[in-house]
């Protein structure tokens, strides 16, 4: 058994590792992929350099960091936990999580958990999970304690030393028993992931030290992280996003960390005023609220100086990349990442590569393809699954073989994502496959309509989402936050839609909320949405009402042809029917023809029934005649 590693070995990697970074050394780059571990990346940074900063703390310097982290890793050693052993970690984001993550993943296996679950969360993921320890803050009233005991899980707390430099604690617990400890190796697992799990049980994902530095290098090499950059960490470090790319990267490139207790946008002001952050990487809705700040603070935006910032866990709008590059003067740049990926898969370069503003940009680590519903690759410019393989993917599930078997082929790994790559190799993605939604056969993906409906001035936030249809199975729904002061209509986004989308894509309920519902790291929850917004239940066709006037039965007849209906009453509506964009072509040629009135498809959404339709067109031709003969025809249509 190698012994734990010492300070004096992380001061001799720290030389080597210097050297091969600052020399660009081929060969002790290569060796240095070779062993890569958590504890070997640590040793990037100098050792006078500052590690972690926080709000209201004293600096840890990269020397204090490796040092603290041997002390921890003898303290767990000591109370019997092994390289194997998993280890569940319950804390707030800051400094002292950030160092119980690296500290616990070099010695053991790291189990970070969301502090804010339920106890029923916490019954499931402890008992899947089946630590030899759980760590909670010393103080704190977490509801993982009492599910710890109730599965005898030793509790181990940590009391912070807060007249310390940031990340500096101590820990308390009842583990005695010696363990024969062992430095990792990159095939070692060092930390274990669930995946979000909305449309099924989630999946416990294992990756490696291998895995987790080669991903911090694709993201340090990417974004030409250097150990003059510091990133203000804002995003949850119980997610991969939050782990690798706001953690690990910095860290491999030698760089520091503004650690900060999460995100909040009324403390963003300050924390780029006391920080001085050159970059910061944050989901699309974190930087939706960091846009209407700086709009709110125009000067303090331009002020900061970011080089740039980095948005991923989810598709980014184009407007907000634009405002954000307005507002701050520096790039945004859009990645594509995945939990079974260690995070990156792909990423729009830096200027003054070009970037592509609606795409996720080029491979940055695995090699990425397309592939048809049988797994055979498609050519380029063709939509199919992204799949993707490389050193930072993962091989398989923990004890999962059905969710293996659905994953992997041929060597590639199954994102689950739709996309297309283009002839300069950027991914643009369409959406998740058991997101989109079926219109009666027709595939329907939800970020298309989002990107034009936040592209309304009045939309702050916007989600779409299928909800229940008697006969098509599912219809577009969208849930709307308006900005503060504005104020727009159904019918006005529905129109703005129509210029750009076709008709089956236009969503038929759309209500109005003062927020959205998110994940645990701020990502929009689109599953189960229907149910939240009360769009459950399945709109019944209402009882049938024969046609009452010569041009309500015209009407009828053109409808029954262009729909293949043999009756059709005046309050049937036209898109529950399954009415699309050719049959409403149809439609409004044969009105035309027989009728001699004009219907455009914004009437046809406004006006869906039969009933609407003949009123619309009566006023149109009312509104045609002078005074005399409106009156005349109007005595008419009352006598009839």
């Amino acid at each position: 058994m190698l012994p734990t590693p010492s300070v004096a070995i992380f001061g001799r990697l720290a030389v080597t590792s210097r050297r091969a970074l600052q020399n660009d050394d081929v060969k002790i780059r290569a060796h240095l992929i070779v062993i890569m571990t958590v504890e070997y990346l640590l040793s990037m940074g100098n050792d006078t350099a500052v590690a972690f900063a926080a709000p209201d703390r004293p600096a840890l310097s990269h020397g204090e960091l490796r040092r603290h982290i041997v002390k921890i890793e003898r303290t767990l050693g000591a109370s019997g936990l092994g390289r194997t052993d998993r280890v569940a970690i319950v804390l707030s984001n800051g400094p002292e999580m950030a160092t119980t993550f690296l500290a616990v993943s070099s010695c053991s296996i790291a189990a970070p958990l969301n502090p804010r679950y339920s106890t029923a969360e916490f019954d499931f993921y402890l008992r899947d999970l089946n630590p030899k320890a759980l760590i909670v803050e010393a103080g704190r009233d977490s509801a993982s304690i009492a599910v710890a005991q109730r599965y005898a899980i030793p509790v181990i707390t940590l009391t912070a030393r807060m007249q310390d430099a940031a990340g500096i604690f101590d820990l308390e617990g009842p583990l005695d028993t010696a363990n024969s400890a062992r430095s990792a190796t990159p095939s070692d697992v060092a930390l274990l992931l669930h995946t979000s799990g909305t449309t099924g049980r989630p999946k416990l994902v294992p990756l490696t030290h291998g895995q987790l530095c080669a991903s911090a290098r694709n993201v340090a090499a990417a974004l030409a992280l250097t150990p003059a950059d510091r990133g203000l960490h804002v995003m949850p470090l119980f997610h991969i996003h939050g782990l690798v790319a706001g953690l690990l990267a910095p860290l491999y490139a030698g760089g520091d960390i503004y650690c900060t207790a999460g995100f909040d946008v009324r403390a963003f002001g300050g924390w780029l005023d006391e920080a001085r952050p050159t970059w910061l990487t944050a989901v699309p809705t974190m930087h939706q609220a960091i846009l209407e700040w700086a709009r709110r603070e125009p000067n303090a935006a331009r002020r900061a100086k970011l080089r740039f910032l980095r948005s991923c866990s989810a598709a980014l709008p184009p407007t907000v990349a634009t405002g954000l590059e307005d507002a701050f003067g520096a790039p945004v740049i859009e990645a594509y990442a995945m939990t079974e990926a260690a995070h990156q898969i792909s990423s729009n370069p830096l200027p003054p590569a070009e970037r592509h503003i609606g795409s996720v940009g080029t491979a940055a680590g695995p090699e990425i393809t397309i592939l048809d519903g049988q797994g055979a690759q498609l050519p380029l410019g063709e939509a199919g699954e992204v799949a993707i393989r490389g050193e930072n993917v993962i091989s398989a599930y923990v004890d999962n073989p059905g969710a293996d078997a659905a994953a992997f082929v041929q060597g590639w790994f199954r994102t689950g994502d739709l996309g297309t790559i283009d002839a300069d190799g950027y991914l643009r993605l369409i959406g998740r496959l058991k997101e989109m939604i079926n219109r009666g056969g027709e595939k329907i993906a939800p970020i298309e309509i989002e990107s034009h409906l936040l592209a309304h001035p009045a939309v702050a936030q916007a989600v779409v989402f299928p909800v229940p249809h008697a006969t098509l199975g599912e219809e577009v729904a969208a849930a709307i936050v308006l900005r503060d002061g504005q104020h727009v209509s159904a019918g006005d986004l529905q129109s703005l839609l129509l210029e750009k989308l076709s008709l089956p894509k236009i969503p038929r309920r759309i209500v109005f909320v003062a927020d959205l519902p998110k994940g645990p790291t701020g990502k929009l929850r689109r599953i189960g949405l229907a149910a939240t917004f009360g769009l459950e239940a399945v709109r019944p066709r209402p009882p049938f009402v024969q046609p009452r006037s010569p041009l309500e039965r015209t009407l009828a007849e053109i409808w029954c042809e262009a729909l293949t209906i043999s009756e059709i009453g005046v309050d049937d509506n036209f898109f529950d029917l399954g009415g699309d964009s050719l049959a409403a072509l149809q439609i409004a040629a044969e009105i035309l023809s027989k009728v001699n009135a004009e219907i455009s498809l914004s009437e046809l959404l406004r006006c869906p029934t039969i009933a609407d339709l003949a009123l619309e067109i009566t006023e149109q031709r009312l509104l045609a005649l002078a005074p005399e003969s409106r009156a005349a025809l109007l005595d008419e249509a009352e006598n009839e």
